[in-house]
């Protein structure tokens, strides 16, 4: 039995970080499951990002204006595989601090950005 060797390629696309898995042969351009380069087709970067805009709920426990950190209790952080948990986040932007204290509810999003878990967009709930 002949065997093609295949060489699997992890490209990083969009803000949430989803891998893509290309396959490349010695086979004309077809991977081992016929399809040829042209036809395959990987999944819409925006599929990330429209998981990421999905609002959590949670709880602030501290606000840190001095270090522009938030210590939050929430909800599992789906587009970000985390389960519910209390955490300290980075803020986008430090006007965030000033909208929310201690014991408050509130709606927020959550992404990694630099490396860091970072709110980027946050409401008070009633």
């Amino acid at each position: 039995m002949k065997r093609t060797p295949l060489v699997a390629l992890s490209l990083v696309i969009g803000l949430a970080g989803a891998p893509l898995i290309v396959f490349a042969s010695g086979n004309n351009g077809a991977t081992h499951s016929g399809m040829a380069k042209s036809e395959r087709t990987a999944a819409p970067a925006n599929a990330a990002a429209s998981d990421s805009a999905a609002m959590t709920e949670g709880e602030i426990r501290k606000v840190n204006k001095d270090a522009g950190k938030l210590t939050i209790r929430h909800a599992e952080l789906k587009n970000l595989g985390m389960p519910a948990m209390t955490m300290v986040f980075q803020v986008k932007d430090k006007t965030m601090l000033d909208q929310v204290k201690a014991g408050d509810k509130i709606s927020f999003v959550a992404e990694k950005i630099g490396g860091k878990f970072t709110v980027t967009q946050i409401e008070a709930r009633k």
